[in-house]
């Protein structure tokens, strides 16, 4: 049966789609709650900021390890999944028992460990299911995982809700996230080949062409993502702080933590409407639409800086809209782009490539705060974009030739 037909398949994304919702949580459960850990522990924000770094640096721990060692292609990814989910639960949840700054780094470096299960095989998963839809069901998984990264912060927005609520809340839906896939995912129609394991998968992943050009404009993309998500609570705080308005008519910090959870979560909307657009226009035209687009907004949150929170709001629910609308799809680029054996290492290895660079910008836009003041902070990520679109230029220039023989190919006896 035609894996774009199988009756079964909304059914798998549903699930995957959950799943990943529930078990991603566990990414910005400490963030969410810096401001009272850092009054706990006595940080500065540049110590705070490393709640959320030391898990990026987990995270890419992890999935460089998980490449190396074959993992993703070697180990059902049902249970690499549930494993991984459980365990992350787990660190994070120890926080509440961590005792200090430090003990709390190597809790959310482990969380971010686990992570790197969890987020780079659901996409091979449920590439095992469509093939021609292949960019909306990523889109809907990266959707669903960008709304459970959010979901601290809307936690948090509770009023009198403390650090406990935010960081159990995370660790249920990450176990919650584990039961769901261990008991329910199966393979779908399309699977991907097994393969004994080898040093040199990671070579010949690298060696193709048409992945290191997926992989240049997912850099660029991630130069921005992460960064303005870790910061774009802090950028709106001191935006209205520093507005001209009466003090009376400033978001309080509730306010400031549900804006921020609408300017990440929107980005589920995006990455729907990212597949949906990328299958019908082409996933190079989506990507280059999206960071064209969140590019610009880089730019223009300085303008509107210290302005009135009715217009700074609305940039920055845009601004999170095209931010990751385009993030499914370079997975998506990638599926495509190598050997079929191979697609869960590539997969793994771009996403280690990406939160290694992430780890750059979410330290420079802090610094650049505590110098030069918020206004222009954000202004550095649009760099990102650029050369993300230099790269997926390139790309359709590459595959052009290949693409204008097809149909004599077709026509051909």
């Amino acid at each position: 049966m035609n894996g774009d037909s199988h009756p079964h398949r909304w059914r798998l994304l549903a699930l995957l789609s959950i799943a990943e919702l529930l078990g991603m949580s566990l990414w910005f459960a400490a963030s969410a709650v810096a401001p009272q850990l850092s009054a706990l522990w006595n940080l500065d924000p540049a110590l705070a900021g490393w709640l959320t770094t030391i898990v990026q640096l987990g995270f890419v721990t992890g999935t460089a390890l998980t490449a190396a060692l074959n993992l993703a292609d070697i180990l059902p990814s049902r249970i690499l999944f549930a494993c991984s989910a459980l365990a992350g639960a787990v660190a994070n949840a120890a926080i509440l028992w961590a005792g200090g700054f430090h003990v709390a780094l190597a809790l959310r470096f482990l969380t971010g460990v686990c992570l790197a299960g969890v987020y780079p095989p659901a996409m091979k998963m449920i590439a095992t299911w469509f093939r021609t839809q292949r960019g909306l069901a990523i889109g809907t998984v990266v959707g669903a995982l960008t709304i459970g990264k959010a979901t601290p912060y809307l936690v948090h927005a509770i009023p009198g809700v403390g650090v406990r609520p935010v960081v159990l809340t995370a660790s249920a839906g990450a176990l919650m996230a584990a039961i769901l896939v261990a008991i329910g995912y199966r393979e779908g129609p399309y699977p991907f080949a097994a393969r004994p394991f080898s040093w040199k998968l990671v070579s010949d992943v690298v060696r193709v062409r048409e992945w290191r050009l997926a992989t240049g404009g997912y850099l660029g993309h991630m130069f921005e993502l992460y960064a303005f998500w870790t910061w774009i609570p802090a950028f709106l705080a001191a935006s209205a702080a520093a507005s001209a308005s009466a003090a009376a008519s400033r978001p309080g910090g509730g306010a400031v933590s549900l804006i921020a959870f609408g300017t990440i979560a929107v980005g589920g909307a995006g990455c729907v409407w990212g597949g949906l657009t990328a299958d019908r226009l082409g996933r190079e035209r989506l990507v280059t639409i999206a960071m064209a687009a969140s590019g610009a907004c880089c730019l223009v949150a300085g303008f509107l800086f210290a302005s009135s929170m009715w217009l700074l709001a609305p940039l920055a629910l845009v601004w999170g809209f095209f931010v990751v609308a385009d993030s499914a799809q370079f997975s998506a680029l990638v599926t495509e782009s190598v050997p079929a054996h191979a697609v869960g290492t590539a997969l793994t290895v771009q996403t280690s490539a990406g939160f290694l660079l992430t780890m750059l910008p979410m330290q420079l836009v802090p610094a650049l705060a505590r110098t030069e003041g918020w206004r222009w902070s954000f202004a550095i990520l649009a760099f990102g974009p650029a050369v993300g679109i230099w790269s997926i230029r390139r790309l359709v220039r590459f595959r052009a030739p290949a693409r204008s023989a097809l149909p004599s190919i077709a026509g051909s006896p």
